[in-house]
């Protein structure tokens, strides 16, 4: 079994209480980290191991992406500057409609890999249709992903209606169950998408199966009026009353929420998806993360779309988070730099119930592994190189990656991507598109 010693300047291991290590590395053996300790330590013991220098980089865990649709990547500034409502109903869903198939889906969800994994995103929670397709681009790329069964209560090209969304969410499960870089997420759209029956199926299909749900909440100021219109009450509580709503939970959004909904939230251990870029770009608010942290709420972070974002950049949803939640409560301690951090790679790794084996660097976890350069201009002088990574590094210095320690960006390149290829693939559908 191959073993690889990686030997940067810093490690950042995100294991609870312990700070940045310098002059440090650790050891891949097979999939698995097998040692942690100073370089001295480590050439001493393994010196048959293949060794990879990494002079002034960061070794962070791979970075968990809890919250993408992996293949709108093809419809990428389709739509900008415009609310969420005229956005969906009047640009993506008849695009959608029009164009998705599984080719189409498979084409941006591979441009989604490749993009995620140049930014050290090594997990991507996804919710879209089409889950083979995402499953065969995950499975190609060799990134970890959340395969959604994802459900809406009207046809579309994919499926007739949720009877016939659950049934070939079930078969794509079977079908891929038992692949190591996939799990699996039961995923109702949005509570003004989906039929309290439909909740409730999709309820008891996660208990059955035990895995996650997925879903849009509280997006929109608009969303939870009109929900009070349809059902009498706010979307919160009406899913509440359904049951939908425990640590299998994973809530996208939640930008409106009273105080009786975040100590719900809290008490039912549901974990919340940040999206700053996002909802900031379509004017739908901001999570009121401070609040959220004060109740003990597990928060996350993820990209949305690259049709509502447009970037499928964790290092810049790292930064927002931490800057707007400073900016809009006037208090520079909330959001640390580590806290930042860690909504993207220990806690989302708990909301996808993978906290033993993801989500820091430690002897015994999965080799998902991100060594970030700060050697260029723009990161000089490191006085505090977690920080750095928060307020100055982008993805853009990002150098290699490695999951399940196997390498699949090496000197910012993909391993397992054709990019020319796919980006002609990619160019060659858009033309189509474009011509109508």
């Amino acid at each position: 079994m191959s073993q690889t010693l990686l030997l940067p300047r810093w490690l950042l291991s995100m294991k609870p209480g312990e700070d940045t290590l310098e002059h440090h590395g650790l050891l891949i053996d097979g999939e698995r980290i097998a040692a942690i300790g100073t370089h001295a330590e480590l050439l001493a013991k393994y010196p048959q191991a293949t060794r990879v220098d990494l002079p002034e980089q960061i070794l962070i865990p791979g970075l968990i992406n809890a919250h993408a649709h992996s293949a709108m990547t093809l419809l990428r500034g389709v739509a900008d500057d415009v609310p969420l409502m005229d956005w969906l109903q009047n640009h993506i869903w008849p695009l959608e409609k029009k164009w998705v198939s599984e080719a189409w889906t498979y084409l941006g969800s591979k441009l989604a890999a490749a993009e995620g994994l140049r930014s050290g995103t090594t997990y991507i929670n996804d919710m879209y249709f089409f889950p083979t397709a995402m499953a065969r681009a995950a499975v190609d790329s060799g990134v970890r992903a959340a395969v959604s069964m994802n459900v809406i209560d009207f046809p579309t090209g994919y499926a007739s209606g949720p009877d016939d969304y659950i049934a070939k969410g079930v078969a794509a499960y079977e079908q891929y169950k038992g692949e190591k870089l996939l799990d699996w997420t039961s995923a109702p759209h949005a509570p003004y998408t989906v039929s309290d029956e439909t909740f409730i199926k999709l309820r008891d299909l996660a208990e059955k199966l035990d895995i996650q749900m997925h879903c849009h909440i509280h997006e929109t100021a608009g969303e939870v009026s009109d929900g009070i219109k349809a059902h009498g009450v706010r979307p919160i509580e009406r899913l509440d009353k359904l049951g939908l709503f425990s640590e299998r939970m994973i809530a996208v959004h939640m930008v409106h929420l009273n105080e009786a909904e975040i100590e719900l939230m809290a008490g039912k251990g549901v974990h919340l998806v940040h999206n700053p870029n996002s909802n900031l770009k379509l004017a739908s608010g901001v999570m009121p993360l401070k609040a959220l942290e004060a109740a003990g709420v597990n928060t996350i972070l993820g990209t949305d779309g690259a049709a509502s974002n447009n970037r499928l950049d964790m290092f810049g949803e790292i930064r927002s988070a931490a800057l707007l939640a400073k900016g809009i409560t006037g208090d520079p301690t909330v959001a640390s730099a580590r806290t930042a951090l860690e909504m993207a790679t220990i806690r989302a790794a708990k909301a996808m119930g993978r906290a033993d084996d993801l989500g820091s660097l430690e002897v015994g976890k999965l080799a998902d592994v991100v060594a970030v350069s700060l050697d260029s201009l723009e990161c000089q002088p490191v006085y505090n190189a977690a920080a750095q990574l928060v307020y100055v590094a982008g993805r853009e210095h990002v150098s290699n990656v490695w999951v399940g320690g196997r390498q699949v960006l090496k000197d910012r390149q993909p391993t397992t991507i054709d990019v020319p290829g796919l980006l002609a693939e990619v160019r060659d559908v858009v033309g189509r598109m474009k011509a109508g």
